[in-house]
Parts: C-alpha cells; sequence; structure tokens
C-alpha cells in the first residue's frame, strides 16, 4: 500500500511539474494573424500554450501606431474566445474555430463593427474566411500584407 501511495504521489508531482513547465511557455506555438476590424487590416501573432491559454499582439497596417492586444481561452473541442483592448481606445471580443492545431478563424464586435481573424494561415488561406470590405483584397507587397481596392 505504501509503495502505491508513493507512486501516486511521483506521479502528482510529475504532471503538476509538466503543467508548470506549459504555463511557463516551453510548450507554446507563435502563428500569425490577420485580421479585419471595422474596415482596417491588422496583422502580428497569437501565442498560444499547451494549457489552452494564449495572448496576441496586432497592429493596424493603415496606422501601425495603432496597436491592440488580448488574450484568449480555448480547447479543441470548443475553440475558444477572447478579448482585446487598443490603444486608441476601441476594444473587441471574439470567438474562433480551430482549423488544425496550429490554425483557425474566427468572428467577433470591434467597437460596434464586425471583425474577423484567422491565425497560422497565410494571406490567400485566410481570404474565405475573412470579410473584407466591400470591393477590397489582400495583396502581399514584399513582407507586408496591404488590403487594396477601392
Amino acid at each position: 500500500m505504501r509503495k502505491q501511495w508513493v507512486a501516486g504521489m511521483a506521479l502528482a508531482v510529475g504532471v503538476s511539474g509538466w503543467t508548470n513547465l506549459a504555463d511557463a511557455g516551453l510548450f507554446s506555438a507563435t502563428r500569425p494573424v490577420i485580421a479585419i476590424l471595422g474596415a482596417d487590416l491588422y496583422v502580428g501573432a497569437a501565442e498560444g500554450h499547451l494549457s489552452g491559454s494564449g495572448t496576441l499582439a496586432i497592429h493596424s497596417q493603415l496606422d501601425p501606431g495603432i496597436t491592440c492586444v488580448g488574450a484568449f481561452t480555448s480547447t479543441a473541442l470548443l475553440g475558444g474566445a477572447g478579448q482585446l483592448r487598443c490603444n486608441d481606445g476601441d476594444s473587441a471580443t471574439f470567438h474562433f474555430q480551430r482549423l488544425s492545431i496550429f490554425s483557425g478563424q474566427g468572428t467577433g464586435s470591434y467597437s460596434g463593427s464586425p471583425m474577423s481573424f484567422t491565425y497560422g494561415l497565410t494571406a490567400a488561406e485566410s481570404e474565405p474566411y475573412l470579410k473584407l470590405p466591400r470591393g477590397k483584397s489582400l495583396r502581399r507587397n514584399g513582407e507586408e500584407l496591404h488590403l487594396i481596392g477601392p
């Protein structure tokens, strides 16, 4: 009986150690984010952790001085949800679904306007999931992505 108790305690300590490592970011992945907030294109990155939590940071392509940061939680079955706060006073709430372990798409509300986004996808892969303003399309100019059109 004592051996079983010692083995159980060792397992519990080992599992809690792995959880702490995962929460510390050792088991995390960073993926690019492409987002349409209102009528503006935002780009940046999201970092997801094994625990299901994560953070994201994006900026406006039109005005790179406008930045937004936020946090999210997710599960493989239910997808995820989160919030963003921008340095211009705007904010967003969103939800998303995974397309793979490292990619997904979502929608939300950005200060009363629609929001759509992808993570872990190229611009071409993202277009079907993004609600682009009427008549606009995504185009890459070297390393930068732009919203082009009337």
